[in-house]
């Protein structure tokens, strides 16, 4: 009865194009930039991506919500994305696991979702056109007041998100009797990545997006970590300061999509808003210092400048994307760090990269013994 009674709804996209679907539960409108992720699962890992803050989710998988939702799955502590759209939604689940639906898991965090959407149309018409903001709405007969708070909507380029989504205070995870010790910063990281890393015999302790080196460097930790993260990498510029003076003092240093543009800016590498980003968990990508390829995990909108990377005389690109030839990976010659714009903590996704953490950690062994001969 409640499929049969819902209430009828529109995507509206910037430039004016109109795609219609029907209200999943609540009704209300929602806005952010459209995009979409390929891959087949991992919906509430995607959702509680802090690097998806801002955005609506197109899901190009036909059918969302038929696992439900488990608690332990959450890569951050609620919902990050603006709205869904999405195919065919399962009020119903299946899952032995599952702690509760993915309707109830909205209602929760109050987020607005549609479904009923051609989404094959809608991912072709992305793909060409290229992301652009976008409201979802059940006011269908309100379309012009929509189209002028749409526009009022800023842009993705030059847009500061870090600090929507990042810790306030510093916070402690792992065990804290383990070997080593690692400063991240919190510009929009993933639970996994932190279970990654204690896996590995860190104690992490987590800072907010703008702490300072001497703030960081207070904890004297064995390495550091810029994580993940959404909106524009360029008005990071505490984020920006601290990775330079990690560098220039060559501590270990690991950077992960936002964090690795972080990097690059650091090092004077431009970065661009991309026609449409990456996002999906089967990407390809090449290893160039052991040819190997890897299928990766990926989601971000900004990418580092090639032409600009490939002539720096400090820099050395390692991984690059094989579909479209932008930097996958990069490191810093004569200095312990290294960065991806990939998710090598997948969740959702392959595990091909997971070597990179210990390679990190690898670099933690060799920066102390280095300290230790001195």
């Amino acid at each position: 009865m409640k499929y049969q009674s819902r209430k009828k709804a529109i995507i509206l996209l910037a430039d004016g194009t109109i795609f219609h679907g029907k209200a999943i539960g609540k009704e209300g409108s929602a806005f952010g930039e459209v995009c979409f992720n390929t891959g087949m699962t991992g919906y509430q890992e995607v959702f509680t991506d802090p690097s998806y803050f801002g955005q609506l989710m197109v899901t190009t998988n036909a059918h969302i919500g038929n696992y439900g939702i488990s608690n332990d799955d959450n890569e951050s502590k609620s919902i990050k994305i603006s709205g869904l759209i999405c195919k065919n939604f399962s009020y119903n689940f299946s899952r032995d696991a599952a702690d509760s639906s993915l309707e109830a898991f909205f209602d929760e965090h109050n987020l607005f979702a549609i479904s009923d959407v051609d989404t094959r149309a809608l991912v072709s018409y992305i793909r060409e056109h290229g992301a652009m903001n976008a409201v979802i709405s059940t006011e269908i007969d309100n379309s012009s007041e929509l189209k002028k708070q749409l526009e009022a909507i800023p842009s993705m380029k030059g847009l500061e998100l870090a600090s929507k989504v990042s810790t306030t205070e510093p916070y402690y995870f792992g065990n804290e009797n383990a070997t080593y010790k690692i400063a991240a910063l919190d510009i929009g990281i993933k639970t996994n990545i932190l279970r990654n890393l204690a896996k590995r015999d860190a104690y992490i302790k987590v800072f907010p997006y703008n702490t300072s080196y001497q703030e960081m460097s207070l904890w004297n930790p064995d390495g550091y970590f810029l994580s993940n993260g959404p909106g524009d990498p360029e008005p990071l510029t505490d984020a920006i300061a601290l990775a330079k003076e990690i560098i220039n003092h060559d501590h270990p240093l690991f950077g992960i999509c936002l964090g690795h543009q972080v990097i690059a800016l650091a090092n004077g590498i431009s970065t661009y808003k991309m026609h449409n980003g990456h996002r999906g968990i089967n990407h390809p990508v090449k290893n160039l210092i052991t040819g190997k390829g890897e299928i990766t995990s990926q989601n971000h909108g900004f990418a580092i400048n090639r032409e600009e990377t490939e002539s720096h005389s400090d820099l050395e690109i390692t991984h690059l994307h094989l579909n479209d030839h932008t930097v996958a990976g990069m490191a810093i010659k004569n200095k312990n760090c290294f960065s991806v714009q990939y998710h090598p903590e997948a969740s959702p996704g392959p595990h091909d990269s997971s070597y990179l953490f210990d390679q990190f950690i690898e670099n933690i062994k060799q920066s102390i013994s280095k300290k230790a001969t001195i």
